[in-house]
């Protein structure tokens, strides 16, 4: 019985190839599902031989330590030179969104609060 051994759901294409890629490397047989409608399953790489999925969650935990490592490595470069994103360059990037983001968080608490305020009246 096959298992599954990678979620698709949330996955670039290039972490999703790079797995496909190493379960191939190491003669692992697998099959992919496609993501269903309406994003209730989110696709997925399943193992077919219930005697391998142990190295292949080996091998797959292997990769995703290693991608870590590589995307930590990434982040502290681009901090270091100034280029990592954060909450104010993103603002700066996208002050429309930013406003829209701030007028619905106002209007949620608003509409959460007045209920209260009504009752007390």
């Amino acid at each position: 019985m096959s298992k599954l051994l990678f979620d698709l759901r949330n996955v670039p294409d290039d972490e999703a190839d790079e797995v496909r890629a190493l379960l191939d490397e190491h003669g692992i047989d697998y099959y992919e599902t496609k993501p269903a409608a309406w994003g209730l399953f989110g696709g997925g790489i399943w193992v077919v031989d219930d005697a391998v999925i142990v190295e292949a969650k080996r091998l797959l935990a292997d990769y995703q330590l290693r991608r870590q490592a590589a995307a930590r490595a990434a982040y502290a470069a681009a901090r270091r030179d100034g280029t990592a994103e954060s909450i104010w360059t993103t603002l700066r990037q996208q002050p429309r969104n930013a406003l829209l983001l701030l007028l619905m968080i106002i209007a949620v608490v608003a509409l959460t609060v007045l209920p209260f305020l009504l009752l007390g009246d």
